[in-house]
């Protein structure tokens, strides 16, 4: 059985282990290893789209970080209990014409017995800023 410790129940301590293990995983930006962190039946809503399983979080990650150029985020753990994990975030990244953006959200986020995330729900809203205003790097 796949496993991505550490497990749930979680404690202030195991989720914000949980946090900087996401957060380090995706400014990675691999898909191949980020999806692995997820049940084969994950789901998501990430924005306006509905996610469902490994495969598709694949390629949306694929996608996404194809056009999101300079990519980096910072999450930081707002609430726990149980199973679950909540979380604020920020990221800033630019676009094809040179655009850049901090994207500002909320996840809700929930776990199997093994560690693997089930579910995520994303509320995001991007915010236009000029490069000199970046303050992730």
């Amino acid at each position: 059985m796949e496993q991505k410790p550490p497990f749930p129940p979680f404690n202030f301590e195991t989720a914000t282990q949980k946090v900087q293990m996401a957060e380090n995983a995706w400014n990675a930006k691999d898909p191949e290893k980020v999806c692995m962190a997820y049940t084969v039946d994950t789901e998501w809503r990430n924005r306006d789209l509905f996610i469902n399983g490994r495969e598709e979080v694949k390629a949306f990650l694929k996608n996404k970080w194809a056009k999101e150029h300079q990519y980096k985020l910072k999450k930081e753990l707002w609430a726990f209990t149980g199973n679950r994990i909540a979380v604020r975030f920020e990221y800033e990244w630019h676009n094809d014409e040179g655009q850049w953006f901090r994207s500002y959200g909320n996840e809700n986020w929930e776990f199997n017995e093994f560690g693997l995330m089930q579910k995520r729900f994303a509320s995001i809203n991007d915010l236009q800023i000029q490069e000199s205003e970046r303050r992730i790097k």
